[in-house]
């Protein structure tokens, strides 16, 4: 058993990880083995380039579906209807404040598969998610950044 950390998901990001899982075993395996078998008809295995890279793609393709089955066996999907706002906590929108810059950002505390800066989704293990995680509206939280110490003041926290 691996200490894989839970992964927390919401329904729709854990059915995409469903999709992409049947996808894998069901349309890209096959192929696989299809491009193996193609390349072991073409005869000589010792000095078959087409032969070893099949080889070697299906054993990438078996690593990444074990991968995901992994992720998905420590999902734990989180119902945003039951969210408790009075502390920062995983999958809630916290509305921060910089105090050195006084520039104010909303993000959302996600899993590490939902991250996205662009999108405004940061991951709770990420050094300001970590500073955010259990501190209530009001609270300062200090981010230790590779810049230095950085100050947050929670100013919301919603769903």
């Amino acid at each position: 058993m691996s200490m894989s950390e839970t992964n927390y998901v919401t329904m729709q990001t854990f059915e995409l990880m469903k999709q992409e899982l049947h996808t894998l075993k069901t349309v890209d395996r096959p192929a696989a083995s299809r491009a193996i078998a193609e390349a072991r008809e073409k005869g000589d295995l010792k000095e078959n380039a087409e032969y070893d890279a099949a080889k070697e793609a299906q054993g990438m393709l078996e690593a990444k579906i074990k991968h995901l089955e992994g992720v998905i066996a420590n999902s734990k999907i989180v119902d945003t209807n039951t969210i408790d706002t009075s502390k920062v906590t995983i999958l809630t929108k916290v509305t921060i404040t910089n105090l050195a810059t006084k520039k104010t950002v909303t993000y959302q505390i996600v899993g590490e598969k939902e991250a996205d800066l662009k999108a405004g989704k940061i991951s709770a293990s990420s050094p300001i998610g970590k500073g955010l995680i259990g501190k209530h509206k009001g609270e300062i939280a200090e981010v230790h950044a590779p810049t230095g110490m950085l100050k947050f003041k929670v100013e919301n926290i919603t769903v």
